[in-house]
């Protein structure tokens, strides 16, 4: 290979540029004393040029810098950097030995990445992640991202592996982001508005437990960040210098059918671990800036995530490093938000005390970059730090956790909760609205990757984590299911019948309630993960979707889109601001007042008026008790009758009507099955 000629180059912008004449590679450390720069081409070893950077012509600031003259695009490249050690007093942790990863990189290659190795004895040459030289324009063809207004969202949250991994997906590269452009058909039928997508960020596939990698098991969905600016290597089929293309491809593709793409995306903790866990760039070329050290012995992590470190994000520039990242994915790449991994973490200081306006968290809110986009917090840490209701700042959408909590136990039959469940109808008043927020904060989902399938809410009161070979100790032990009379697996026509009627509660309660409606990949054609509620390591069929299912429970889709198509032809499903006097009336099942403060009690009915004089009224009844239950139904208001739209007691395709085939009832008087809702809709025709 030739010896490329070099020039000082600049500190501005970070990672590798193109120039007019070459490459400029720009790296920040504060605290290194020296840095080299390796160049590799594709598939080689070793190195074949190595850069030693001047300290008096290739530094500035924080900052090293250099320009390499017509190095071609596609050149691999790591960085080493030299400096002080000293772990304990000032958590310095420099080694010239390591090749260290570009934060920056816009594509990676990790062909030559062995973790064990690296955490063991010593660093070899050749072992890390390296950057790549990127050169790829891209076409848009106008595309931009997509205006949706929040209160009509409708998520569906996936994963991009796991979605079309199972051999019945059928598709041409099973697992990757071209295989997902081969389900949009699929996505699109069903009606949601927008996928979230677990994250894609480049991730490191084992980051396991020490031994459970030779059991076959690996870092699935994807938690453990290193590569912030690049797309997943493992999503991709071509090699790195086209890996941005085929994400940007399934962006493109995504909004022509008129869905949105939201990432899940993981600042709060980084692949790097903690005390045993690799070097992999921040901890060699600033340790004390990006991570949470115990401030008596700074060779020690301070973990709120559960996972080894916490990200210090509210260090200035580690606050305009995840700014940065998150503006580059909605500018180049066209997403339309972002979901964030344990949120709460990104509101702690730089000792680990929670902050009242945390920097970074603002700064996501006032960017104006990201003004258009959706900004979703996992609003909880893995130390305590709650926030679902007060998670800083205003426009920030929350996972629902207590919506999750309430709908469970009601559904589940557990009694007095009528009071609980109204609330989280109305889109959570409780929560929001004494702090001048709305119902579109609230993001509401019964299940969601993490925990119990929707099937599995239904079949198992236990976890079965076996697998995941930690004793059974992992997952959540607080999942509020029920198994309907027997744990797992029954031919049982009784239970089965009654497993399906829950699972159509669930999801008809979710669509018709206030607030942002998240649905859990798979779980409208009841995907299975045989009891295990946490599949974070589990790249195999108990962690894919089986897509034989979705022709197996077809009855079940449908009723899910139906669901959809519901809510959308609804506006008063979808209100931006609280219910006010005049727009709902609550009732008791016999049309008396609720029985609020019943502790027995387990049903409830409401009518919720049409935002105006074309959209019909909706009247709901919810019986979650174990009988059957006599309902007097209101007089629809004006010149209407009602007729049935859903009825969970009922089997396809009497479970879910159309509007066209829909039939008035002229009772007064009603019979509804135990556990089971009921949704009228006002049509045109004489009252009864």
């Amino acid at each position: 290979m030739p010896q490329y000629p070099i020039r000082p180059g600049r500190r501005y912008p970070p990672g590798a540029s193109i120039q007019e004449e070459g490459i400029n590679f720009s790296l920040y450390s504060r605290h290194a004393t020296g840095a080299t720069l390796l160049l590799y081409a594709p598939g080689d070893a070793a190195p074949f040029q190595v850069v030693e950077l001047d300290p008096e012509v290739n530094h500035s600031f924080f900052s090293w810098h250099v320009e390499v003259v017509d190095l071609p695009p596609g050149t691999r490249y790591a960085w080493r950097l030299d400096g002080p050690d000293d772990l304990a007093g000032h958590g310095w942790m420099f080694d010239s030995r390591v090749e260290l990863l570009d934060p920056w990189a816009r594509a990676l290659d990790d062909s030559h990445w062995d973790r064990a190795r690296r955490c063991g004895d010593g660093p070899e040459s050749g072992d890390g992640i390296r950057g790549v030289v990127l050169a790829d324009p891209y076409d848009w063809e106008g595309d931009e991202p997509l205006p949706v207004p929040s209160q009509d969202m409708v998520i569906y949250e996936l994963h991009v592996g796991g979605f079309t991994r199972h051999p019945s997906a059928g598709v041409a590269a099973p697992g990757s982001f071209g295989a997902l452009i081969e389900k949009i058909p699929y996505l699109k039928g069903l009606g949601i508005t927008h996928v979230e997508l677990l994250p894609v960020m480049a991730f490191d596939p084992q980051d396991v437990p020490p031994g459970t990698g030779d059991a076959g098991l690996s870092n699935f969905w994807g938690y453990s960040t290193h590569g912030f600016f690049a797309p997943h290597p493992g999503y991709c089929v071509g090699p790195p210098e086209g890996h941005r293309r085929e994400f940007r491809d399934l962006v493109k593709a995504l909004h022509r059918a008129g869905i949105g793409v939201l990432l899940d995306v993981v600042f709060n903790h980084t692949a790097e671990g903690g005390e045993g866990g690799p070097a992999i760039h921040f901890k060699g070329l600033g340790n004390e800036t990006f991570y949470i050290l115990d401030p008596t012995d700074c060779s020690r992590y301070m973990d709120f995530t559960g996972c080894g470190n916490t990200v210090n994000a509210n260090h200035p520039f580690v606050a305009r490093y995840i700014i940065d990242c998150l503006e580059y994915w909605v500018r180049e790449m066209h997403v339309d938000g972002f979901r964030f991994d344990l949120a709460s973490a990104l509101a702690r200081d730089p000792h680990g005390v929670p902050m009242e306006h945390p920097p970074v968290l603002w700064g996501i809110e006032l960017s104006d970059v990201l003004a258009g986009s959706k900004i979703i917090a996992e609003a909880w840490d893995a130390a305590g730090l709650y926030h679902v209701g007060s998670f800083p700042g205003y426009r920030w959408m929350e996972w629902n956790g207590k919506y999750r909590d309430s709908l469970r136990r009601a559904v589940r039959g557990d009694p007095g909760l009528v009071a609980e469940l109204a609330t989280r109808i109305a889109g959570s008043s409780d929560l929001y609205q004494g702090g001048l927020r709305h119902p579109i904060n609230s993001i509401n989902f019964v299940t969601c990757h993490d925990g119990f399938s929707l099937a599995d809410l239904v079949a198992y009161n236990h976890k079965h984590n076996a697998a995941n070979h930690e004793g059974n100790r992992d997952g959540c032990d607080h999942e509020h299911s029920w198994n309907c009379g027997v744990e797992g697996d029954t031919d049982d026509p009784i239970i089965l019948a009654l497993r399906r009627r829950q699972a159509k509660n669930f999801l008809t309660l979710l669509l018709l309630s206030q607030g942002i409606p998240m649905l859990n990949a798979g779980d409208e054609f009841l995907r299975t993960a045989g009891g295990n509620n946490n599949t974070w390591c589990q790249d195999n069929p108990t962690g894919w979707l089986d897509w034989r299912l979705a022709e197996r429970n077809a009855d079940m889709v449908r009723f899910t889109a139906g669901l959809i198509a519901l809510r959308k032809r609804h506006h008063s499903l979808r209100r931006r601001h609280f219910l006010r006097d005049g727009d709902i009336v609550w009732r008791a099942l016999d049309g008396g007042e609720p029985a609020w403060d019943d502790p027995d009690c387990r049903a409830l009915a409401f009518t919720l008026q049409g935002r105006g004089s074309d959209e019909p009224p909706l009247h709901v009844m919810i019986n979650l008790g174990h009988k059957d239950r006599t309902c007097l139904l209101p007089t629809p208001p004006g010149d209407r009758s009602w007729a049935i739209a859903v009825d969970t007691s009922a089997t396809s395709p009497r479970d879910l009507i159309e509007p066209e085939q829909q039939r008035t009832i002229g009772a007064r008087r009603w019979r509804l099955g135990a556990r089971s809702v009921m949704v009228l809709e006002g049509r045109p025709g004489n009252g009864c």
